[in-house]
């Protein structure tokens, strides 16, 4: 665990230090003066400071990652509830296509996407991002939930059509319910990747109307220096959000790898 945590503590503990102290060589693992003067320049206060627009990238990272993950959940959810319900021609081999598509690494669909997107003319916007994590967010889902809605007795769903329900009331009051935890785990999944990724935002968005904040983290980088401090300043803006949520979501989390990933 020390080895895992020591990266995102060095990161934490380099937010309040100076460039001077990271720099110095041997390496000062003790910070001997903490400063706040990071988190102050990127939001524009001081003397001789340009800020970065971190409101900005935050909003943009808040708006394509909740979208994203409604998406990739409304999308996903019904189709792991039609694999865990309904026999059609071609379920297995679909849903095997379906899980191997998560094997691609998204960056090695960066170059067609890319190409697709600007003949599109969606490159620079959010409505781009959007669409490419829902995408890359809904086999995951789809899984995930499909183990859930399996686990759910058909007859529950059966006694309550008998009872007066239709199909729809059915689901809302009597499986949707019953498989909350797989849904919740899997929409927290889709939010941590649509807001930690960055490696097709940075090759889908240029300006500030569209950046998120880990590409947002390119901008404390020069010709031949790199501001350290501040980027690890906006780093610890970037995983705030997600522990909270982490901390917060930890029991849905759980019992999503438990239950729908190896009971289904």
């Amino acid at each position: 665990m020390l080895i895992i945590c020591m990266p995102g503590l060095w990161i934490i503990l380099s937010a309040f230090r100076t460039n001077g102290e990271i720099l110095t060589k041997p390496a000062i693992w003790i910070p001997q003066n903490l400063t706040l003067d990071n988190f102050r320049a990127i939001f524009g206060f001081g003397e001789n400071v340009i800020g970065v627009p971190v409101s900005s990238y935050f909003r943009n990272s808040l708006v394509i990652s909740v979208t994203s993950t409604f998406l990739a959940l409304l999308i996903g959810m019904t189709g792991g509830y039609a694999f865990a319900r309904y026999q059609f021609p071609g379920k297995s081999s679909t849903f095997l296509w379906l899980m191997l598509s998560r094997t691609v690494p998204g960056i090695a669909l960066s170059l067609p996407i890319f190409i697709i997107w600007s003949r599109l003319g969606i490159i620079d916007t959010k409505f781009g991002v959007i669409l490419v994590y829902t995408a890359i967010n809904v086999p995951f889902t789809v899984w995930l939930t499909e183990g859930f809605f399996r686990q759910v007795p058909n007859d529950l769903n059966e006694a309550a059509q008998i009872d007066g329900c239709t199909r729809w009331q059915a689901f809302w009051k009597i499986e949707f319910p019953l498989a909350k935890s797989g849904i919740a785990s899997a929409g927290i999944f889709a939010f941590l990747t649509s807001w930690n990724e960055y490696a097709l935002a940075s090759q889908l968005t240029r300006s500030t109307d569209s950046k998120t904040l880990p590409v947002g983290l390119m901008d404390f980088t020069a010709q031949f220096t790199i501001d350290w401090a501040g980027m690890c300043a906006m780093a610890v803006i970037i995983i705030i959000p997600a522990l909270i949520l982490t901390f917060l979501v930890q029991k849905h989390l759980i019992a999503g790898l438990t239950f729908g990933g190896v009971k289904g």
